[in-house]
């Protein structure tokens, strides 16, 4: 599923990267970012400096037998850019739900996405609804820092909710730490994705979902939440400090 998604993200990203008049190497980043997304399902030590190496190398390689010399190395910088940011972000999601052999990496996986949930839905509707700050107006002028305090909120209520449903090595100190990191990496990402559509002069990534825009636009907070959870779960279950 996440291979599935990130797929039809990265044909998103890169379709908007080409109308920026730069032709990134659409079909050979779309494979790997989708090998990078699996890439948890196999020798990471090994595997993951491979994909990279061969990212780099091969794209080169291709660009040197089809390019233009004016135009190569923006398209190599943006093939790259899509397989890093969609393919390798992504993968930290797969590596969640395989941690402690699958055993808690399904929990993980719920908080990490309910919490993100959580933190959107408060964001928008309290910001829309009492928002008076702007937040960040060059890059999302919809954006307040009252729907982004809420948004906080939300995040950590939703994560000391599901800590008494969920079998997580949590403390309620320690939801509500994580529940504040998802909450500020995901809007974070979220503030990347708009900062990238407003360089490529794009409202939405793409038209998939009526009323909320492409695939990218949902993916955009998940991308880095997935990456911050992973992490805190690797240190909570390695030092039993937050339970």
């Amino acid at each position: 599923m996440v291979s599935v998604c990130g797929l039809l993200a990265a044909y998103e990203f890169y379709r908007l990267a080409a109308s920026s008049r730069i032709s990134p190497l659409t079909y050979f980043g779309l494979v790997w970012v989708v090998l990078f997304i699996i890439s948890p399902h196999f020798n990471n030590n090994f595997v993951t400096p491979l994909l990279l190496s061969s990212a780099i190398i091969l794209s080169l390689i291709w660009l040197i037998i089809r390019s233009s010399r004016e135009t190569a190395f923006a398209s190599w910088v943006w093939t790259l850019a899509g397989i890093l940011y969609i393919g390798w972000l992504l993968s930290f999601l797969v590596a969640l739900r395989n941690f402690d052999g699958g055993i808690a990496g399904r929990d993980w996986v719920i908080f990490a996405l309910l919490t993100n949930i959580g933190s959107d839905t408060t964001a928008y509707f309290i910001g829309k609804r009492w928002g008076r700050h702007h937040l960040a107006p060059h890059i999302s002028p919809n954006k307040t820092w009252e729907g982004a305090i809420a948004g906080v909120f939300g995040s950590i209520i939703v994560g000391v909710v599901l800590i008494n449903l969920l079998d997580l090595p949590l403390s309620y100190g320690g939801a509500i730490l994580l529940g504040l990191l998802v909450s500020i990496f995901g809007q974070l990402g979220d503030l990347a994705e708009s900062l990238f559509k407003r360089n490529m002069d794009a409202k939405d990534s793409g038209k998939l979902l009526p009323g909320h825009g492409g695939l990218l636009d949902r993916l955009d907070s998940i991308f880095f939440t997935g990456v911050v959870v992973y992490y805190f779960a690797q240190f909570a279950s390695g030092t039993g400090f937050l339970t």
